[in-house]
């Protein structure tokens, strides 16, 4: 890896920040490669072989809109018409579905703030079905849930829960009814240090993702 990722990349983005119009962004087209897009796929290919050790179904592919995210917003819909986003998302995913719809591994990082993740960050109505069959098994949640504690303890957060009451047909008095009210789940660790990262950022998220990597064996045998 460049020893200036992700350095330059927080920098190129920071620019981005203040400058966010096309005609600016067109003329930086080449420092964006240099500075974000080239290490990014460096990075995916890099953290993609060393993860592929631990859970060798991992996909990672270093192209814009596979393991790299589109720096391009679609502002369609959107109050918000700035046209880039001012962050670098990563993923490596697993599994035969779309990659949104699998289990994987997020890494993100903007001016001032970076996170890492596992698991999946919303369900689709089939799989949210299928993991609510998942989790009415006992068994199934029990080990859930211990992983989940598990990784807490170690610092990191459990997002996803998004609804107010237990869906119909399952019972609000089920031990692991608060696994129900979620329509995506995930774990994360975050900070709005980067330096953080230290000098090897492969090896920090390869580290981290090897400690949530329970939680993404979990989502990719039962989902």
């Amino acid at each position: 890896m460049p020893k200036s990722f992700p350095g330059n990349s927080v920098r190129f983005l920071s620019k981005l920040k203040r400058n966010n119009n096309r005609e600016w962004f067109e003329s930086h087209r080449e420092e964006f490669v240099t500075s974000v897009l080239e290490p990014a796929q460096e990075f995916v290919v890099v953290l993609g072989e060393l993860l592929r050790t631990i859970a060798p179904g991992i996909i990672a592919i270093p192209k814009t809109d596979k393991s790299i995210f589109r720096l391009h917003r679609d502002v369609r819909f959107s109050k918000n018409k700035s046209p880039y986003k001012t962050n670098l998302g990563i993923l490596f995913w697993e599994g035969e579905r779309k990659k949104m719809d699998c289990s994987g591994f997020y890494f993100h990082i903007e001016p001032g703030y970076f996170f890492l993740g596992a698991g999946q960050y919303m369900f689709s109505d089939d799989i949210l079905k299928k993991y609510r069959q998942v989790i009415y098994n006992p068994d199934k949640a029990k080990e859930l849930d211990s992983i989940v504690k598990k990784l807490k303890k170690k610092g990191y957060v459990l997002g996803g829960k998004t609804f107010k009451r237990v869906p119909k047909g399952f019972d609000a008095e089920y031990p692991y009814s608060n696994y129900l009210l979620f329509n995506g789940i995930y774990l994360y660790g975050e900070s709005s240090d980067l330096k953080k990262l230290g000098k090897d950022p492969v090896k920090f998220a390869y580290k981290k993702f090897a400690e949530m990597l329970p939680f993404h064996r979990w989502l990719v045998n039962n989902i």
